[in-house]
């Protein structure tokens, strides 16, 4: 099935009476963006909305869970987390060949990389003071008050996700590579024992995964809840150190080698100190655990994208081939991060 286009007709019959003022007409644009999960415009005489849906096809076990995604946004609306409205939730398969969802559509600036290519240096550094603001926040949700107290499996959250992802990655192996081999066996072997923290954690928290103002820097909406669950924040703190830690430029996404203070934006060591100063912590224990971890997920991720690119079911082809050439990359830079966990 075609995961560049949607049925239109189909889903302009499901939302009728869903949506207010909705008058059953529906134009729908792909974004490039949203390599899990096929992301659309809707634009309606109602509004424009933003469709979330399933990949076609044979997918991994637990993987694209749009119906998390909209469980935790449900959760979420109206607190301290900005995040979209969303609307319906539509698990019959049936309807355009997925589950999918609806939610607002949120009109505002999305940065691809880091760098913030075109802003003024000030607003560089209030977008990313924003963002460290945002990631405090959703640490900080009580999750039994908003309803998510069952969000997540109870244990040790490094150690299940490390032997989910190690499964997922083998199942989308397309060659071996001896430094992802390398990488899982160490991860194994040298995991931090259970320290008991507990919180709402994103997954994939980085600055392309937000919505912010068109006219100023705070963040509007956090995007792209997938890999949400209950787990350890510092797993959300090292995914933006992570993305950070990549070469600049269109593919990477990251800041290395960049002078970062001529374009006003912090250090990673700064980065950290102000996530633990608003959430009044002394120090992060082990994060180069932390950020080897990320790198692994997001590795066997890209691993997943490339395998879906070969079977035929990518959301963007194009993009998935070049993604998947950086999975040695991660892996390569996972092991590195370990050299410098303490």
């Amino acid at each position: 099935m075609d995961t560049q286009t949607l049925d239109t007709d189909a889903v302009a019959a499901f939302l009728k009476d869903k949506l207010p003022g909705f008058d059953g007409a529906v134009v729908a644009t792909k974004f490039a963006g949203g390599q899990s999960n096929p992301t659309f415009l809707l634009e309606t005489g109602a509004g424009n909305y933003v469709l979330r849906r399933k990949p076609p096809g044979q997918l991994l076990k637990s993987a694209h869970a749009v119906d998390r995604e909209f469980r935790v946004q449900k959760a979420l609306y109206g607190s301290d987390v900005p995040v979209a409205k969303v609307h319906v939730l539509c698990e019959d398969a049936a309807i355009i060949g997925s589950d999918f969802y609806v939610m607002d559509h949120v009109p505002g600036r999305n940065f691809n990389e880091p760098t913030m290519e075109g802003l003024e240096t000030a607003d560089r550094t209030a977008v990313i003071n924003d963002m460290n603001r945002v990631l405090a926040a959703l640490h900080e949700v009580d999750v039994e008050k908003v309803g998510l107290a069952d969000y997540g499996p109870p244990g040790h959250y490094l150690e299940r996700q490390v032997g989910r992802w190690s499964k997922q990655y083998r199942a989308s192996e397309t060659q071996d590579i001896p430094a992802m081999n390398a990488l899982i066996e160490r991860l194994q072997a040298d995991m931090p024992d259970d320290d008991g923290q507990r919180t709402l954690v994103h997954g994939d928290y980085r600055i392309d995964n937000m919505i912010f103002e068109v006219d100023g820097t705070r963040c509007l909406a956090v995007l792209d809840w997938e890999l949400s669950t209950i787990g350890h924040p510092y797993a959300d703190l090292a995914s933006v150190i992570m993305q950070w830690q990549l070469p600049a430029g269109p593919e990477g996404r990251g800041l290395m080698g960049v002078d970062r203070a001529a374009l006003g934006l912090p250090s990673d060591e700064a980065f950290v100190a102000a996530y633990c100063e608003r959430r009044g912590l002394e120090r992060v224990d082990r994060f180069g655990f932390y950020v080897a971890f990320c790198f692994f997920r997001m590795g066997a991720i890209i691993q997943g994208v490339l395998k879906r690119a070969l079977d035929g079911n990518a959301s963007n082809p194009k993009r998935a081939m070049q993604l998947g050439a950086f999975v040695p990359v991660f892996a390569d830079n996972g092991l590195k991060a370990l050299k410098t966990d303490k």
